[in-house]
Parts: C-alpha cells; structure tokens; sequence
C-alpha cells in the first residue's frame, strides 16, 4: 500500500464537507489546531453551503473535493464531519491526479466511503477525528492524529475487555464505520478482507441491525479469511419493546463464533471523544491478551 508523504511544517491541508452541512465557526477550533501544527489551511467552499441536509448540492461537494485532489500544493484533506453524502459523489470524484500525488485522507464515520475506495486504488489513509469534534476530543485523541500525520511512530495498548478473544496476529488494517461497510457491499467500493485486520464501530443504531448488517457481512465472506477484528465504539445502541436479547459485542461474538481470530472490544476510536487515529492500509501487529491489547503499527 503506498503511504503518502508525511506532513512537514507550512504544509497546507484542505478541508471540506463531502456529507453533511456545517458552518466556518464550527470548524475554527480545528483551523487553530492545524495552525498550531505549524500547517497552513485552505477552507473549501463547501464549508457554508447548504442543500437540505448537505453541505451543498452533489455538484458542489464533488467540485469542491476535486479541486482539492488535484491540487498538489494540498497535502492531506480533512473532512469536516461525516453524517451521509459522501457516498453520492464517490463515482463523480476523478483520482487521476491524486495518484500521481497521493495525499492523506483524514475521517472517519461517513468517509468510510473514501477510505475504502483509495484502499482499493492501493493508498493508505487516516482513520481519525474530524474537525466539528476537535473542542470535545480528548488530548490523546488530537496528539495520535498529529503524530500519524508527522510521521511519528504510533501504537496503542489498551486495557483488555473481558469478551475479547486472545491471540496474536498481523495484517493491513481496513475497515471502518459498519453501517457504511454493509452499504457498500456489491460496489466497487467494497473492499477485500482476507489476510486483513478489520476495524468496525457504529452510531445510533438498533441492536437487530447491527446483526442484520454483520449477517450479510459474513455472508459476503468478510469473515473467511480474516486475521483479526478490532472493535471500536459500538456507541448509542438501541433495543426494540422486545429486546433482541443480545448486545452488541454479543451479537459479534455470535455472528464470528465459528472463526478463530483474534477479536478486541472497546478500541478507542469511533464515535468517541477519544477517537485515536488508525492508519488504514498499513500492517500492524495485534496482541490480544488476557490483560492489555496492543496495536503496532
């Protein structure tokens, strides 16, 4: 998987909303973060727009995204906030030039429509906070984002769950948000699995679809030849008047039961305010004990 450059002081970073509407205010915080980097920061047009729920008509989104792909001057874009979208314009957006002069994508949630993609074109990207929650982030949250984009060496150990499954494996890191990962499936957008770690976490779903989402999962054979799962925030779970009986790291249990994989719980990163950076398309050593986890990268 090709990685990149790093960032370096008075590089610029982009950033612009491929989903969700947001406003210039909302993102000043993470503009004073990125200054404090010592980076500069060139904001899309699409940071204003409105269309309904979104941040501008798909035309708009898509133009203001290419413009930034194309540009080499631009050496990571940051997405601004996820919610839906991302998806309408992925088969518009040309990664021609973006190839040529590969930069960091940085989000997480809604742009694991991006991060998929650019996985399958063969380039890392950055799994990480995005700037609408730069004020509610954790300071170890912040500093694991500044370090992958500087090129740092980054791992993390993490006290163990008690429903984790113990073993040590490696593999390239894929994955992201479980609702976009099923919505995916039978594109070209939806990536392969097999020899790979996977990383899944979720917002404000019912816990029956949750099973319904990894049932076709398993169907499609993510499961098959995976190394490993790594679990983020399952956050904000719902249950139906009739409970469906299980929670969420229940039903992965369930669903996974028959492979032999090492399995994490309670990753920090997803919908969380200790949201930790994870480079996706690079390999990583995963161990899995009874007292800690530890993820190198």
């Amino acid at each position: 998987m090709i990685q990149p450059t790093y960032l370096q002081k008075n590089d610029t970073v982009a950033i612009v909303s491929t989903a969700r509407k947001i406003s210039l205010p909302e993102i000043q915080p993470a503009i004073e973060l990125l200054k404090s980097w010592g980076l500069k920061v060139v904001v899309g047009e699409t940071i204003g727009f409105e269309e309904h729920q979104f941040a501008g008509t798909d035309a708009q989104r898509t133009a203001d995204f290419q413009k930034m792909l194309d540009n080499q001057k631009i050496k990571a874009i940051w997405c601004a906030r996820g919610g839906y979208g991302t998806v309408r314009i992925i088969d518009k957006l040309d990664f021609t030039e973006f190839k040529k002069n590969p930069k960091w994508m940085i989000g997480y949630s809604d742009i694991t429509v991006l991060h998929n993609h650019i996985h399958n074109l063969g380039f890392q990207t950055l799994h990480a906070t995005m700037p609408l929650d730069v004020e509610k982030n954790q300071k170890k949250a912040l500093n694991s984002l500044k370090k992958s984009l500087f090129g740092k060496p980054i791992s993390y150990e993490i006290n163990a769950s008690e429903e984790n499954k113990t073993g040590k494996t490696e593999g390239i890191l894929v994955g992201g948000n479980l609702s976009m990962l099923y919505s995916l499936l039978g594109s070209e957008t939806s990536i392969k699995t097999d020899g790979k770690i996977l990383f899944i976490e979720d917002l404000d779903e019912y816990l029956y679809h949750i099973d319904r989402m990894l049932m076709n999962l398993k169907r499609n054979g993510y499961f098959n030849h995976l190394k490993g799962l790594v679990v983020g925030g399952m956050t904000d779970m719902h249950d139906n008047a009739i409970p469906f009986g299980k929670n969420a790291k229940k039903i992965i249990l369930d669903i996974v039961s028959e492979f032999n994989f090492p399995i994490v719980f309670d990753f920090p990163a997803g919908h969380l305010k200790d949201n930790r950076a994870l480079v996706f398309g690079r390999k990583v050593e995963l161990e899995v004990s009874e007292e800690k986890t530890s993820i190198k990268f």
